[in-house]
């Protein structure tokens, strides 16, 4: 199915919202609810994964309970941008990096970075990102506090 043709009902949209809200929430419960079979919302789910719109499910840790209480931004600086490739694989190699974008705007690439405290930031930037062949400099950013945390609504 392309995601072209996708149609999203509102029984499409109350399951999508309490899976959303609970990745485990009970099937039956929602099949309840909406007033069809466990077997209807089962068939639904794989029509909206086979079209492209679900891209599956995931427990979500909390980095604060293993240590990890340093969240930065860092804008990154490449020589040329024919870089970009081996500093994408360079970077894909540090654990603490969780998010990369090639973006517009002044930096080739924005990354997410993990880290247990500001000493274990400058580490990771010190002696792994600035490294990297390409990187002429960085600009980092701490995250004192994330409010928002969510998706696209449906």
């Amino acid at each position: 199915m392309s995601k072209k043709s996708l149609h999203i009902d509102g029984i499409d949209k109350i399951i999508l919202k309490h899976l959303m809200k609970n990745a485990r929430a009970p099937i039956l419960g929602i099949a309840r609810e909406v007033g069809i079979s466990g077997a209807a919302i089962h068939q639904r789910l794989r029509k909206l994964e086979a079209s492209g719109l679900l891209k599956g499910s995931k427990f979500i840790i909390n980095p604060k309970v293993l240590g990890y209480k340093t969240m930065a931004f860092v804008g990154i600086f490449l020589d040329t941008s024919s870089k970009y490739n081996e500093a994408i694989k360079k970077l894909k190699e540090i654990p603490e990096v969780i998010e990369s974008h090639y973006t517009t705007g002044n930096y080739a690439i924005f990354i997410k970075l993990l880290c247990k405290d500001n000493e274990h930031l400058m580490q990771v930037l010190n002696h792994q990102i600035q490294g990297i062949k390409g990187v002429s400099r960085t600009e980092t950013f701490i995250s004192l506090d994330q409010q928002i945390d969510r998706q696209i609504s449906i």
